[in-house]
């Protein structure tokens, strides 16, 4: 089965074709360049894969739109997220790691050699593919939100928690990974707001118990939030109550920090045809391994891990694949 959507045989056939550079083969080709792909690309690099890394459309990954890394070792005084990520690929480059801009936009992963299309023209053949795509955090949708990524908002809890030490933030979601976001705050935060959309919590009975039971924690049920409010960074948020069709309430609260938990998306739906995935998305991974359901395809950062969702576990993540797929690559020689 193909999913070569850009070269299907139409009208257009005869112009797409027109424009439609020589195909490449490589022996390794890394789709995407977070903590995982860059990681992938040292390891892959050094192992003579001559690896190429398509970047995608967020070079550098989710820790670009984080300001301060204080958690990923080798860091003593803490770095940016795009210093981090501009270090990562640096030393995949010393190495021969061949990085480009560019965007797959398709792929046939139905035989080897596995053939790809980036940015609609740019045809290659891999040996081995290494996806890391990662997950993109999933937001309200609000402009003031926009406006404060990096600046009071955030999507991870571990990451930028630290900076709120004794202040008082917001997290908003109503699931597992709110009541862990929020109890992760809890002991560093002097309060922490739980805002719940609805009149009760989806979260499992132990999680909602532990939030329930956590004296600087405050659920908020049916609150939803109108605006994230501030000049330079978040000092407060503007929410909804719900008292009862049609009547509602505005309420104002006063925060240093506001954190989206309603869930991340993982950006693997490209390979849906071929490569199998969870319920919510996230790739199947052989258990120890970068495997997937596919001899040569290897999956490694967030794409495959709805659990940790790290920069050290994706890196971590990114070096078993580059490990896996030189493994499977001597194999076939």
């Amino acid at each position: 089965m193909s999913f070569f959507k850009t070269l299907n045989v139409n009208d257009n056939n005869d112009k797409k074709s027109e424009s439609m550079k020589p195909e490449e083969r490589v022996k390794c080709l890394i789709i995407g360049s977070g903590p995982a792909g860059y990681t992938a690309a040292i390891y892959a690099a050094r192992a003579n894969l001559n690896p190429v890394v398509i970047q995608g459309m967020e070079a550098g990954g989710q820790l670009t739109t984080t300001t301060e890394v204080e958690n990923f070792p080798g860091y003593p005084n803490g770095v940016t997220g795009p210093a981090m990520m501009e270090d990562l690929k640096a030393q995949a480059q010393r190495f021969g790691a061949d990085i480009r801009w560019g965007e797959v936009t398709s792929v046939d992963f139905s035989e080897r050699p596995f053939k790809l299309i980036v940015d609609n023209n740019q045809p290659y053949k891999a040996d081995a593919v290494i996806i890391a795509t990662g997950a993109s955090a999933k937001y309200l949708g609000l402009e003031s939100e926009e406006n404060f990524k990096g600046a009071g908002v955030s999507a991870c809890a571990t990451c930028d928690g630290f900076f709120y030490k004794g202040k008082k933030v917001a997290v908003v979601g109503g699931g597992d990974t709110a009541a862990e976001e929020a109890s992760y705050l809890a002991g560093l935060a002097e309060k922490v707001y739980l805002i719940v959309r609805k009149p009760y919590m989806r979260a499992s009975k132990a999680m909602i118990k532990r939030v329930e039971n956590t004296p600087n924690i405050e659920i908020l049920y049916e609150h939803n939030t109108k605006e994230i409010t501030g000049t330079n960074v978040v000092t407060g948020a503007t929410l909804i109550k719900r008292k009862g069709q049609p009547d509602e309430e505005e309420v104002k609260i006063e925060i240093d920090g506001f954190f989206v938990a309603i869930g991340h998306k993982p950006n693997s739906d490209i390979f849906a045809d071929f490569i199998e995935r969870d319920d919510t998305g996230y790739i199947k991974t052989i258990p120890g391994t970068s495997k997937t359901n596919i001899a040569g395809i290897f999956a490694a950062g967030d794409v495959q891990d709805p659990v940790y969702r790290q920069a050290v576990t994706a890196a971590g993540s990114g070096c078993m694949a580059a490990l896996d797929a030189e493994r499977f690559l001597a194999e076939q020689e």
